[in-house]
């Protein structure tokens, strides 16, 4: 099977589309459609144009309404568009629609997500997950790509599966998907023989959304090259590296990062990814403090580890980039409700610490600012939790500047 990826040389022109509804505010579809621009960026496309319209809820029958599809479509043929990204997930019926009036390629918001996913996928485990990803996603529109063969023709969004299965049925796409999770289950045996080898080091888990530099502090603490760029999703598969701090040992896991809107069909598939969180014994929740909405992506994240996690785990919230971070201050006759934007940092840090009962650290992993005092909020954490597994060893945990009693 070929992956879903395109080629780094790719200058496809991209028209973006999103939908104002009573549950999605104009200013939330424009950060919406600002994020899906990055991800479409991350592809390799160029975004040059959005379209939003406002409805009571998603057109059934092409998302939007006729006219406004008429309106993309004269924007397309005058400006040589070949491709128009959607910011929600279209059905099979939708998708025929929407290509039979605009006469070129559409994919949605899920179908590039998993797009970047292949591209980024090194491991054996990652590109079997994206795989079976892919033909979840697909399975349902099986129709609409035989449809339309003919005009298949690569690219982004354009490979893999719908590629290499020309010629194959449902009956043989669906011993595809039980041959992928059979192939996943072996693959989860062995991780999870791994993580019993690593014996009873403390596990400490960085999660949060993506592109927040979750890779970057990993590089930072491990003290060993870990891939990390500004991208969205640069990594995929797991990595764990043995941190000590002071005198004490831990496992350091990095995680694929999370993402408004993540299709189900990464998240069942990624399970085995997701099972080093849930065996962790500490969260770090890694925050882009310089984003403007960061509350939003704390509320994403924290939802997604609700729906994979039994059990609640000690958890750092790591605020970080603060060397990004920028506020404007508000006017003294200004009488408009505060917002983040109009807050200093060290009022956000009075406010988070108060929030999280002190269970937060401001830094800059890119700038190495305030790593010593992570690194010993780190240590008393991993310290708490080892003593309670082993109550006999907290000699262990004088520091090199304490004596030892003879």
């Amino acid at each position: 099977m070929k992956e879903f990826v395109i080629d780094k040389e790719s200058t496809d022109k991209a028209l973006l589309v999103g939908l104002i509804t009573p549950n999605q505010s104009e200013q939330k579809v424009q950060e919406y459609l600002e994020e899906l621009s990055f991800l479409a960026e991350t592809a390799g496309v160029t975004p040059v144009k959005t379209f939003t319209q406002r409805l009571p809820q998603m057109n059934p029958v092409a998302f939007v309404g006729p006219g406004k599809l008429n309106e993309i479509k004269e924007y397309v043929v005058e400006n040589d568009i070949g491709l128009v990204i959607f910011d929600d997930e279209l059905n099979a019926r939708q998708l025929r629609n929407i290509e039979k009036v605009l006469q070129v390629r559409i994919l949605d918001r899920t179908n590039l997500i998993l797009d970047i996913f292949a591209r980024r996928a090194q491991t054996a485990n990652a590109k079997a997950q994206v795989e079976l990803a892919q033909y979840r996603y697909l399975l349902p529109r099986l129709t609409r790509l035989w449809t339309h063969l003919e005009r298949q023709r690569g690219g982004i969004g354009m490979r893999g599966p719908g590629e290499s299965q020309l010629e194959t049925d449902r009956r043989i796409v669906l011993d595809r998907i039980s041959l992928l999770k059979k192939n996943l289950v072996n693959i989860d045996k062995q991780m999870q023989v791994q993580r019993k080898n690593r014996g009873k080091m403390v596990r400490v888990a960085l999660v949060g959304y993506t592109n927040v530099g979750k890779s970057t502090l990993m590089t930072l603490l491990s003290k060993s090259d870990v891939f990390a760029e500004n991208k969205l999703f640069a990594t995929l598969d797991t990595t764990v590296r043995k941190v000590v701090v002071d005198n004490l040992p831990f496992l350091l896991t990095d995680t694929v990062g999370f993402i408004r809107k993540l299709p189900t069909e990464l998240v069942e598939s990624f399970k085995s990814t997701l099972d080093e969180v849930c065996e962790a014994d500490l969260l770090v929740h890694m925050v882009d403090i310089s984003h403007a909405n960061f509350e939003e992506q704390i509320e994403v994240v924290d939802n997604i580890l609700a729906d994979i996690m039994k059990e609640d785990k000690p958890k750092i919230i790591v605020f970080n980039k603060i060397d990004a971070f920028e506020y404007t201050p508000k006017e003294d006759d200004d009488l408009t409700p505060r917002t983040a934007e109009n807050i200093d940092l060290e009022e956000m840090k009075r406010i988070w610490k108060e929030k999280t009962k002190d269970n937060c650290i401001f830094i800059s992993a890119k700038k190495n600012i305030n790593i010593d005092a992570l690194k010993t909020l780190l240590y008393e954490r991993i310290k708490e939790i080892h003593i309670t597994r082993f109550p006999y060893n907290d000699f262990l945990f004088q520091r090199y500047d304490e004596p030892i009693d003879e």
